[in-house]
């Protein structure tokens, strides 16, 4: 039996229940900024979309969201990093990049994500599993710089918790996030314990949220992990069944946690502006 639900599918399930209950959820107060750390330029699906930074900020300013991480997968590390300089040249105030690391077989790219983490102004690094293999050979210079740099990694792992579980113990330095709390709308409930295990048992590593299918995990990681540890982001953009509905409906499943309003702030963006030190 599949672990998966469609995006689609959880959308329309929950959209007249949550239609209803927007007016009585409250946004974090005035002064706390909500960041979104999971926004793409570029997705990882069939068709590799795109966005323009001026669909996002859109989005952004339609369900009120702050400042946004902004990266482009599926790509060559340079050309990322293109897509992302563009984008905050023209939101410069409101978008935060990410470079995509890829190994390319043409030439090296540990000295062009160098250059974009010390000169370029990029705040962290985005790593996919279903492009590039997590293995020693492969990823651990990338884990390494970062740890050097003092930037995170948001790396989706595509539900393998030992995989996470080797890299936050292999390089305690460096800030790993792990993305959609394990898989992307993954129902396998052992396997999201497991990554919440693994952010449990070791303090570099954190969860990411957007694209959760399982919301009631959400509140056992707070539960086991603290709030500390839980970083919001939409993955969208996604016109499922559309843009701004999609984001606020991410957002949501945060808002209508029964968990403290503190805790929710520091999910939906307390953590990263600490986490980056974002004004």
């Amino acid at each position: 039996m599949s672990t998966r639900i469609s995006r689609r599918h959880l959308l329309q399930a929950g959209a007249g229940a949550l239609a209803m209950q927007r007016a009585a959820t409250a946004t974090p107060p005035a002064g706390k900024l909500i960041v979104d750390v999971h926004a793409h330029l570029k997705h990882g699906d069939a068709e590799k979309t795109e966005y323009s930074a001026k669909d996002i900020v859109g989005v952004m300013d339609a369900v009120g969201i702050d400042r946004s991480i902004v990266f482009a997968m599926s790509t060559t590390t340079q050309r990322s990093i293109t897509f992302a300089e563009k984008a905050v040249a023209e939101y410069p105030k409101r978008l935060i990049p990410f470079l995509y690391a890829l190994p390319n077989y043409e030439r090296p790219v540990l000295a062009d994500i160098d250059d974009a983490l010390t000169n370029r102004g990029f705040r962290g690094i985005k790593i996919h599993a279903g492009e590039c293999r997590l293995t020693p050979y492969v990823i651990d210079p990338v884990l390494e710089l970062a740890g050097r740099r003092d930037v995170p990694c948001l790396i989706d792992a595509t539900g393998s918790p030992s995989v996470a579980r080797r890299l936050a113990e292999s390089f305690p330095h460096t800030t790993i996030l792990f993305a959609h709390m394990g898989a992307y709308m993954s129902r396998d409930s052992g396997m999201i314990d497991a990554f919440i295990q693994v952010a449990a048992d070791y303090d570099n590593a954190y969860l990411d949220l957007s694209a959760v299918a399982l919301v009631f995990k959400m509140e056992e990681a707070v539960q086991k992990v603290g709030a500390d540890k839980l970083i919001w982001g939409t993955d969208g953009p996604h016109k499922n069944p559309n843009l701004n509905t999609y984001a606020q409906f991410e957002m949501e499943k945060v808002q209508r946690l029964t968990i403290p309003q503190a805790d929710k702030d520091k999910i939906l963006g307390g953590n990263i502006v600490k986490m980056l030190g974002l004004t």
